[in-house]
């Protein structure tokens, strides 16, 4: 089991129980993996560097957690099919 860290940013336009929708989903796609999530930090409303997608600010999420090392790329190819995240940056602590 290896200590991750993923970021990623949930589109501004998605309701508040979309937001936790999505933050349940990732973090029992975790579980599922036979991971444990140690933290869920939700940064809130934050503005981009650089926009995307047209818009300029986005929902922010920081997640900490012990996993095998298939996870983060679950994790990835769940954010590209979802349509309510933008973005996701997964490192190995």
């Amino acid at each position: 089991m290896n200590k991750y860290e993923a970021l990623y940013i949930i589109d501004k336009d998605v309701t508040d129980e979309g937001k936790q929708a999505v933050i349940d989903k990732l973090s029992e796609a975790v579980t599922a993996s036979g991971g444990e999530v140690l933290n869920v930090d939700k940064w809130g409303m934050r503005k981009y560097a650089y926009p995307i997608n047209f818009k300029n600010e986005g929902y922010y999420v920081l997640m900490n957690f012990n996993a095998p090392a298939s996870v983060p790329a679950e994790l990835d190819r769940l954010v590209r099919i979802m349509d309510e995240t933008v973005r996701i940056m997964t490192v190995r602590k």
